[in-house]
């Protein structure tokens, strides 16, 4: 058993070999530029994008190929998404609709576009995490360009009902975004069953490589187009410039490929470890799941630890790789947005921590990382 144990996997996962080894050739022997249409290593370049983009489309229940524009990961995807429709939707309105909860690559941009005179409404959720949806209805109004919830909660994995979800969304005539870097490659994702007009998502998250993600654009009903962000030389149909990174495209397509292949077994057997984990930490008196009674990510698990102060209790957690699900800032710890607007106290915010397990966590870690964490708590509540 090696230390740190990873349980990190929703920040993000090692490239998984074989999705390097796709990759590979694509440095050296086959370098050439996918925009370079005048000899073979630019053909064979543009060929393996083009193959790429028609294998995640497919997985992701796209209608076609053309609606998938690369970026250089969800977090751009998202800055294209959101100010790309505030931009060229200016005419029809300026409101748009997210929630408490989101990414902060959501919500930042969202207080960006609230500086340029747009009106962003950020929906609260209850102590599971979930909207209330009569509370949506009521929200969007006839300047509503756009509801952005995320498909998956990155701290606690709490699940949205997107169907639901988008039924309201359209009635109202408006699109649909969902940030789905936590579920693409974990869930079934189709766009068109799940209603989403415009999806994010990262190759990072789901064993493939940093540095490159995706924004889906619906063509057709209702047909989701975005104002472009960068600019210079008219790639990806013109919405996003620049030279497109084909190793990581390759293994981003071949990473998803692989989550789609063994999904089912993996999502099984991650979901008994997480409850493994999840049966053993709850032996500890005074903890609490944060999220539970929702629908969850099979790998996700978001403890909060009573009197236990939240910076010693990462300093004792060592021999385990876990986020505080607080954000750090100027050597002072924080509660999560997240967790606190789920109602969860601050003391008990910042003495939380979010497990999420992947493809190369065992059961021998899992029980392992249970001893660790009661002795921890143990030794700092000083019984």
């Amino acid at each position: 058993m090696k230390f740190p144990i990873y349980l990190d996997y929703n920040a993000t996962t090692p490239v998984d070999p074989r999705v390097l080894e796709k990759m590979l050739p694509w440095f050296t022997e086959k370098f050439g530029n996918a925009a370079s249409n005048t000899h073979p290593f630019g053909w064979a370049a543009e060929e393996a994008v083009k193959m790429a983009r028609e294998s995640l489309a497919q997985n992701i229940g796209a209608d076609s190929p053309d609606e998938i524009v690369f970026t250089s990961g969800a977090t751009e995807a998202i800055n294209l998404a959101l100010k790309g429709v505030a931009e060229l939707y200016a005419r029809k309105g300026n409101h748009l609709i997210t929630v408490a909860t989101e990414h902060k690559a959501v919500l930042d941009t969202c207080k960006y576009l609230e500086k340029t005179g747009h009106s962003v409404t950020y929906l609260p959720v209850d102590k599971r995490g979930l909207i209330d949806l009569e509370a949506l209805r009521a929200a969007i109004t006839d300047q509503t360009l756009l509801v952005a919830v995320m498909y998956a909660n990155n701290e606690t994995g709490v699940i949205h009902p997107l169907r639901e979800i988008a039924e309201i969304v359209h009635e109202k005539g408006a699109l649909f975004m969902s940030d789905a870097t936590q579920a693409v490659g974990k869930l079934p994702v189709d766009v068109n069953a799940d209603g989403i007009d415009l999806m994010t998502f990262s190759g990072h998250k789901m064993y493939g490589p940093k540095g490159v993600g995706g924004l889906y654009l619906r063509k057709r009903r209702p047909r989701a187009v975005v104002a472009p962000q960068i600019h210079g030389g008219g790639h990806e149909h013109g919405f996003r410039s620049g030279t497109l990174n084909v190793p990581g495209i390759v293994g981003m397509s071949e990473a998803l490929q692989l989550c789609q292949d063994g999904m089912a077994v993996e999502s099984q057997r991650l979901e008994g470890l997480r409850d493994q984990l999840q049966a053993g930490i709850l032996e500890i008196p005074g903890t609490r799941v944060n999220g539970l009674g929702a629908n969850r990510l099979p790998n996700t698990l978001n403890v909060s630890f009573e009197q236990v102060e939240g910076e010693a209790l990462i300093m004792a957690l060592k021999q385990l790789a876990v986020s505080t699900g607080s954000a750090c800032t100027s050597a002072i710890m924080e509660p999560s947005h997240v967790l606190s607007a789920m109602g969860v106290a601050d003391d008990e915010a910042i003495a939380s921590v979010r497990f999420s397990l992947g493809r190369f966590n065992t059961g021998a870690e899992i029980e392992h990382a249970i001893d660790h964490v009661k002795a921890a708590v143990k030794r700092l509540r000083g019984n």
